[in-house]
């Protein structure tokens, strides 16, 4: 699986410009081959700052959205932009979960839908 982080910081007066820009990127993950998700964050400390995240099946998967329109407009914002477009790529071989944590901090996991037997004896 590839991960791709694109941070950009938008000129405070074409925020909303870039915001537009962005959401009208989004589509379902299955119009575009390869695509397991995608999405749009807001850095909660300066809303000028957006971080977009997608998930590949593959390299040749994200190669191909590279190649398109839709990222073309994304490489277009650079002049709504008060610092160069950032591009994080990222393979990633494995996943954990919470299974990870629990053995590192030394607790069971317990699932919530579980509940223990009640005494019913009297």
């Amino acid at each position: 699986m590839i991960i791709v982080r694109t941070i950009m910081t938008a000129l405070p007066e074409k925020q909303k410009e870039v915001l537009q820009t962005l959401l009208s990127l989004i589509e379902p993950p299955e119009k575009e081959k390869g695509c397991l998700s995608y999405a749009i964050f807001s850095d909660i400390e300066d809303t000028n700052v957006f971080n977009l995240f997608s998930e590949w099946e593959t390299r040749q998967h994200l190669d191909q959205h590279m190649k398109s329109d839709r990222f073309g407009v994304l490489l277009g914002t650079k002049c709504l932009l008060s610092e160069p477009l950032q591009i994080k790529i990222a393979t990633v071989a494995a996943f954990e979960g919470m299974e990870a944590v629990c053995s590192v901090r030394k607790k069971g996991l317990i699932d919530p839908a579980v509940r223990p037997a009640q005494n019913t004896s009297t």
